[in-house]
């Protein structure tokens, strides 16, 4: 299935809860943002706080359109843990960040509703 083809409603092959269970969805505190500069499309460096288990980890996120950096400091997001770390211009993303397309196709950060503590695994 292509990214398109998930993109326009259709869902992806079945998984086990085994399979479920291996993504490591944690939630963390943006402890600090800033515009990446020199990036190919335009993005932001993240700092996000996962608690005493995890620490701190980068991210590269494509969220210029609905976010600036000073916004983005104190607020909880949802992030996959344990992908490996990749690579991306002179940065290294250690996880990735969680969101949604809006109406035009950009990034909506997802995050709990509430305050809970940082480094809580999604179930």
């Amino acid at each position: 299935m292509t990214v398109a083809e998930a993109d326009s409603g259709a869902t992806r092959p079945a998984i086990s809860y085994g399979d479920f269970e291996k993504v490591d969805i944690r939630a963390g505190t943006v402890v600090e943002a800033r515009p990446f500069e020199g990036a190919r499309k335009p993005a932001i460096q993240l700092w996000v706080d996962f608690g005493a288990g995890i620490g701190i980890r980068k991210s590269s996120a494509q969220l210029t359109r609905n976010y600036r950096p000073e916004e983005l400091v104190g607020r909880q997001v949802a992030a996959v843990v344990n992908f490996p770390p990749r690579q991306i211009g002179k940065f290294m993303s250690e996880v990735l960040v969680l969101g949604f397309p809006d109406g035009e196709g950009e990034v909506v950060l997802i995050g709990p509703e509430r305050k809970v503590p940082d480094g809580g695994k999604l179930y």
